[in-house]
């Protein structure tokens, strides 16, 4: 057994003077503003932009990632469908670097279980890890690119344009990276990450600049969500202006992304993290924890402790997150696959995400833990938060010291 079953660990009366503070829930609200018929708007961009396009007989690939988007299976189904409608065909290709282990099959099986698969879109799916060299950045570096997806007739790179979880820039992550990185597959990811994400911020833009001066890129389909997870932008961008758009729609991401809005938190309860969440399990652009520790650009949030109680099952074990926080469960810990969440940190270049915290029996144990080290002496007016996840904050559980502090609420 890889993991035992509990942890013999003998607290005496360590723990007996804690006692876990009720949490008040706190309902928030951000904008709400959304796409209500993303069917209809995906139509219409396309036809906007290639009304005049010749498809007929035209084999076309769209990209297919690893993060959780809202609306993706419409999304893909229907470029696919005007794809069809204008002759073409349509076939998706699992774009995601190394994750799922770095395999064709399980990277097929992802897609298929986001949403963006055969079954739930009626497009095929061409999924392999053999990449072609597109082309070299300063002169030393290869750029790669899936072989199916380079010897299509054209690639549609479909993707959520958000705040990376590792470095900041004027791209992040988005477009440019599913081709850089994506579309890389396993070779790709790792030449890049290779580089550092302290060079991120310059590569990703000029490896994207390689893949549409070399490969049969058709157009970009960017979309940025609302801070409820609901898609409130869709463009169809041609490639001589994906860059640039991409940089403006970021600017538009960066000010939906919702935080906690309290700055000092002595302990932080988090419900579940996942790949499906964000690249780090749990978005430090919401917990200001990065596992680069670049910090320049992220939240300026200040947590002692940070517990994680569980792993969400479309992370298929990738427990990729869990070394930024403090403390976990035996639970969360059992559910991890060494393999895929190793192969993961190791292709993007650090460790730090994949590290094993303080291990504890129970969600209870871990939390008093977290209570009994933290720096704030006070035990009985702790600042804790609860939250199901870094993506779904519009309600937090708050303990009475931050209702008192921070909503002025006895």
């Amino acid at each position: 057994m890889l993991f035992q079953d509990t942890i013999d660990i003998t607290f005496g009366d360590l723990l007996d003077d804690l006692e876990i503070p009720p949490l008040s829930s706190v309902k928030r609200e951000f904008p709400t503003e959304k796409i209500e018929d993303i069917e209809q708007v995906v139509w219409d961009q396309m036809e906007s932009n290639f009304s005049g396009y010749d498809f007929k007989e035209k084999s076309i690939c769209i990209t297919a990632g690893s993060r959780g988007i809202t609306g993706i299976t419409t999304i893909i189904k229907t470029v696919g469908a005007y794809i069809r409608s204008k002759g073409g065909n349509p076939f998706v290709v699992p774009s995601m670097g190394s994750h799922a282990g770095a395999k064709a099959e399980t990277q097929k099986e992802m897609v298929e279980q986001l949403g963006m698969g055969e079954a739930s879109t009626g497009i095929p799916v061409k999924s392999s890890m053999e990449t072609v060299v597109v082309g070299k950045l300063y002169e030393t570096m290869n750029v790669y690119c899936d072989r199916i997806a380079f010897q299509s007739d054209g690639i549609v790179v479909v993707n959520k344009i958000k705040p990376h979880a590792d470095f900041k820039g004027d791209v992040e992550s988005g477009l440019c990276k599913m081709m850089c990185i994506g579309l890389g597959k396993h070779k790709g990811a790792m030449t890049f990450h290779k580089q550092g994400f302290s060079q991120f911020k310059h590569i990703i833009e000029d490896g994207a600049k390689v893949f549409l001066e070399n490969v049969p890129i058709l157009c970009g389909v960017g979309i940025v969500e609302n801070s409820y997870d609901k898609p409130c932008i869709i463009e169809v961008v041609k490639p001589e202006h994906l860059i640039s758009r991409e940089k403006e729609l970021l600017k538009i991401a960066k000010k939906n992304v919702a935080t906690i809005g309290i700055d000092a938190i002595d302990v932080l309860i988090i419900d579940e993290i996942g790949k499906n969440i964000s690249g780090e399990g749990m978005d430090p652009n919401v917990t200001g924890r990065p596992g680069s520790f670049l910090k320049e650009g992220f939240t300026n949030i200040d947590i002692d402790q940070v517990v994680i109680l569980d792993l969400t099952e479309v992370s298929h074990g990738n427990g990729a997150g869990l070394g930024m926080a403090d403390i976990t469960t035996i639970a969360c810990v059992k559910k991890i696959d060494l393999g895929l969440m190793y192969t993961n940190s190791i292709t993007a270049g650090i460790l730090a995400p994949s590290r094993l915290p303080i291990i504890l029996n129970t969600e209870e144990e871990a939390i008093k833990v977290a209570m009994k080290i933290c720096a704030n002496q006070n035990k009985q007016n702790l600042r804790i938060v609860r939250i199901k996840n870094t993506l779904e904050l519009d309600e937090i559980f708050v303990s009475p010291a931050i209702m008192c502090g921070v909503y002025g609420k006895s």
